[in-house]
């Protein structure tokens, strides 16, 4: 039980901390006069910020996945245990539900407010830049491998302890200032479900994509990074 609630509280912090940096901040105070607003540079930092700061406060606890596409991603790599994973994945994708719930309940105290997209994840016209489905498709799944990889190669045995954590937050930075033009990103199927549920467009219609392409993407990642590792390879 431990465990899920870590999973759950990573994960709320990551989407409400992450997606209200987006939905709060980085227009401030309007998209007309941007003068204190953080923008994409601002969102992207925010983003790897609540992977790095929980990771080091729970991530001693359950691991600190906060993403059903690295509890997947990790049993396909041989780190976690598969009867495991349907535990982490309901306790992330509660806790995303939950942080956009209290988002959208703050963010609706202000006079005016229209939720719009509500930070959440699209392609085609939901996209910010427009881009369409198979370059979504891409782009999730390239990111969201890299990720994988990553956080693999960090938290390996081999790997210098104790700096994975900000290895793993900034990794996420990065995939966020590449990213945000094409998808706004997600690499996480929970943080994309917690606030689509919430948007006022067609968001919850696409959320499809930012499940099948992140898990898949994670998967890809995890054995792509044991083949370069590849153990048995290192003691022939």
């Amino acid at each position: 039980m431990n465990k899920l609630l870590a999973e759950f509280f990573g994960t709320f912090w990551l989407v409400f901390a992450g997606c209200g940096s987006a939905v709060l901040a980085a227009n401030f105070p309007d998209a007309a006069n941007n003068s204190l607003g953080i923008g994409l540079l601002g969102v992207s930092l925010a983003f790897g910020l609540t992977v790095l700061t929980m990771a080091y406060a729970v991530g001693h606890i359950s691991g600190g996945h906060f993403n059903p596409a690295v509890t997947l991603g990790l049993v396909a790599g041989g780190r976690f245990q598969a009867k495991d994973a349907a535990g982490y994945i309901a306790a992330q994708v509660i806790g995303g539900i939950v942080a956009g719930a209290v988002l959208y309940f703050i963010a609706s105290g202000k006079g005016g407010w229209v939720p719009g997209g509500f930070a959440s994840n699209g392609y085609g016209d939901l996209s910010p830049g427009k881009y369409g489905l198979a370059s979504a498709f891409v782009m999730e799944v390239v990111m969201t491998a890299i990720f994988l990889f990553v956080i693999m190669g960090a938290t390996h045995k081999d790997a210098a302890p104790g700096f994975a954590p900000i290895a793993i937050g900034l990794c996420l930075t990065l995939i966020h200032l590449v990213s945000i033009p094409v998808t706004n990103t997600s690499v996480n199927p929970a943080r994309s479900l917690g606030v689509a549920l919430f948007a006022d467009t067609a968001a919850l219609s696409q959320v499809w994509l930012f499940w099948v392409a992140p898990i898949i993407g994670g998967v890809l990642g995890a054995l792509a990074y044991n083949v370069v590792k590849c153990e048995r390879c290192a003691k022939k």
